[in-house]
């Protein structure tokens, strides 16, 4: 028996090397990831030859993710088609309340997932069959680990923190905000209930990422709003230009039957 994993390799030793058990796991891990990302990359291909953008939202759980996007909802509907994917371990309640708030949404339960894949926003884009030229937000899975991992085939990545957490968490969680096109510093105005550095938090992000923005507001007073919806509407001009001629046309799109796929 190995002395080095206890595995049934008999009579090896260190001068007769095999393949341990961890370093099956991190093979395990890259095909996990690899067949992830091609389907990442049929998401994004479908995406862009319809004229679709994709905001993923990732955070920490009570961070204002849902209420952000219920404010989104309510402003911006009139001005383009929204959609809604919804990622949680269980309950349908957030695609409930965004449902209320005037938008369709699809709600993903991932049981004892800790992250949203390309797989489940493929099966939800042809569940919503979004309009040329809509907006859909993905509110993945509350943890600021394993959804940083994960390419869904967005166009941008937004990173949510509240001021009641800790000022840290971009030095703690590189990953995740090392991989944001944007932070919103959310619950801006409880900031004088706080002990909250908002100048040391832009520092830190700065450590990890100097190129993500960082804007400031309230989901629940509205401060700030106009920022957010600012950047979201320069991003998708940005991108328009990636779309072929027919862009922002606002026929309907039917998604075919099988997973967006070239």
């Amino acid at each position: 028996m190995c002395g080095t994993c206890d595995c049934a390799e008999g009579g090896r030793g260190p001068a007769e090397p095999h393949r341990h058990a961890a370093t099956r796991t991190e093979d395990l891990e890259h095909r996990v990831l690899e067949k992830n990302q091609h389907l990442a990359e049929q998401n994004r291909d479908w995406l862009r030859r319809h004229g679709v953008v994709l905001v993923n939202l990732m955070s920490s759980p009570g961070s204002g993710k849902t209420s952000l996007l219920e404010r989104a909802v309510a402003d911006l509907r009139g001005q383009r088609p929204i959609c809604v994917i919804e990622g949680d371990q269980a309950t349908p309640l957030d695609a409930e309340r965004i449902r209320s708030a005037g938008c369709p949404a699809v709600q993903i339960n991932t049981g004892a997932g800790c992250h949203l894949d390309a797989s489940m926003v493929g099966d939800a884009v042809r569940a919503l069959e979004p309009a040329r030229g809509a907006l859909v937000f993905v509110e993945n899975v509350g943890n600021l680990v394993c959804p940083a991992l994960f390419d869904l085939g967005e166009d941008h990545r937004a990173v949510v923190m509240s001021v009641t957490e800790g000022v840290d968490k971009p030095l703690k969680y590189p990953h995740m905000f090392g991989t944001a096109d944007v932070v919103l510093l959310n619950k801006m105005d409880l900031l004088p209930y706080v002990d909250f550095d908002p100048v040391g938090f832009h520092a830190r992000v700065r450590q990890v990422n100097p190129d993500a923005e960082v804007l400031e507001l309230s989901a629940t007073r509205g401060d700030g709003l106009e920022a957010w919806y600012d950047w979201l509407q320069e991003r998708s001009r940005s991108m328009s230009l990636l779309q072929p001629a027919g862009f922002g046309e606002t026929a309907a799109v039917t998604v075919p039957a099988e997973r967006p796929a070239s």
